[in-house]
């Protein structure tokens, strides 16, 4: 009984030292910055936006504050307040090593003016959005970014199949949808049964080619019943495709 009322009090004296010694240690100095200092920042990082001067800049503050007194949370928030970080995270390494591993945003498409659509489909704006070349410009009304980006990654497979890539999608506040394509073409689709009727041009795309020979077409309207037309870039004439 004896002993197993020492070893209650031994708990019981271990848990009031491990709550009381980290306040005793902080009134006493024993954990201050310059007893426990941060000496080396380590950075993972892809670099393609971020920098690492702008990462050491904004870890900076952070690394005065000592060891023990240097709160992960806030660094991660810092670095992650970066347009161009997606996430961060922050772990330290003893005796003197803060180590940070930053993931960059990864755009997929240019939306609207000046934003740009990450990997996840979030919306986001940042320094140089407008130079990040190789991307698709999709446009629409606020909040149907993901409606944009979802007919985008839908159509461009079936339209690389035929040779064509797919360089923007136009989404207008009637739901109206329309196409840029490498070759320089506009294709105006209309909001009744868009996919259905991307589907009857791909079908006929092989006629349409032969019955243009040489010459590129320039637009297609695909807002009828049954058909679509055609305009061509040299001659400048209009043609029907009938519905087949």
């Amino acid at each position: 009984m004896k002993g197993l009322v020492s070893l209650r009090g031994a708990a019981w004296l271990f848990a009031v030292a491990v709550v009381v010694l980290p306040v005793v240690g902080l009134v006493r100095g024993w954990f201050a910055a310059d007893r426990w200092p941060i000496r080396t920042l380590r950075v993972e990082a892809p670099y393609r936006h971020v920098s690492a001067d702008q990462i050491r800049a904004v870890v900076e503050p952070f690394l005065h504050k000592g060891f023990f007194a240097t709160r992960l949370n806030r660094v991660q928030q810092a670095v992650q307040a970066l347009p161009w970080v997606a996430s961060a995270e922050a772990r330290k390494m003893w005796p003197d090593t803060l180590a940070i591993r930053v993931h960059e945003r990864q755009p997929v498409a240019h939306w609207n003016e000046d934003a740009l659509i990450g990997r996840d489909g979030t919306v986001f704006s940042a320094p140089g959005a407008q130079q990040v070349t190789g991307l698709p410009q999709l446009s629409g009304p606020s909040g149907r970014e993901a409606d944009v980006l979802a007919f985008y990654r839908k159509v461009s497979p079936e339209f690389a199949r035929i040779g064509l890539a797919v360089t923007g999608v136009d989404l207008s506040g009637r739901d109206s949808w329309r196409l840029s394509l490498d070759n320089g073409a506009q294709m105006i689709i209309g909001n009744v049964e868009p996919y259905r009727r991307l589907q009857r041009f791909l079908a006929t795309y092989a006629r349409l080619v032969q019955d243009g020979g040489s010459q590129g077409f320039s637009s297609v309207d695909l807002r009828y019943a049954n058909g679509y037309a055609v305009r061509w870039m040299q001659a400048g004439a209009s043609g029907g495709v009938p519905h087949t």
